[in-house]
């Protein structure tokens, strides 16, 4: 099975799951890291995710994979909170975070840069658009964009 079917099959698991005991599934990511592959989950909830809450949808997906039993290799199912710079993936994520401060990751270079923080301050269908300190507003084509992120300041 296909990364991308296995991410997307997991994520029709494990969404009810999460909505039954009221997280937000935030991402769902089936990675290799050296000779291990990784079968990861990633929840929240308002107030933050404890070990027992990982550990619920751990065990409730697991038993799940176990009856279809999806995945032909060995890999880790680990469950765990997105962190402090959790990836923003949908237009509601991108909608609770307007006016929070964003990491904008590129596949191809805007301006000169394939990294871009500041304000999140607006979006559309086709873009989305960010305040930058240095460079005022940023208007950034979305079919160039490979990831963003809550940015984190120290």
């Amino acid at each position: 099975m296909q990364k991308k079917q296995v991410e997307n099959l997991v994520l029709e698991i494990a969404q009810p799951i999460a909505e039954e005991l009221r997280f937000e599934l935030v991402d769902v990511e089936f990675v290799k890291e050296g000779p291990h592959k990784y079968l990861r989950i990633y929840i929240d909830k308002p107030g933050g995710i404890s070990i027992e809450d990982c550990q619920e949808v751990s065990e409730r997906v697991s038993l799940k994979l176990d009856e279809i039993d999806p995945i032909e290799e060995q890999y880790f199912l680990e469950v765990s909170s997105p962190g402090l710079d959790r990836p923003l993936k949908s237009d509601e994520d991108l909608e609770s975070n307007l006016h929070n401060d964003v990491e904008v990751s590129l596949y191809k270079s805007l301006n000169g840069k394939k990294r871009l923080i500041g304000e999140l301050i607006g979006f559309n269908d086709d873009e989305i658009e960010i305040d930058e300190e240095e460079n005022g507003k940023v208007k950034i084509p979305r079919n160039i964009i490979s990831r963003i992120n809550l940015a984190v300041k120290f």
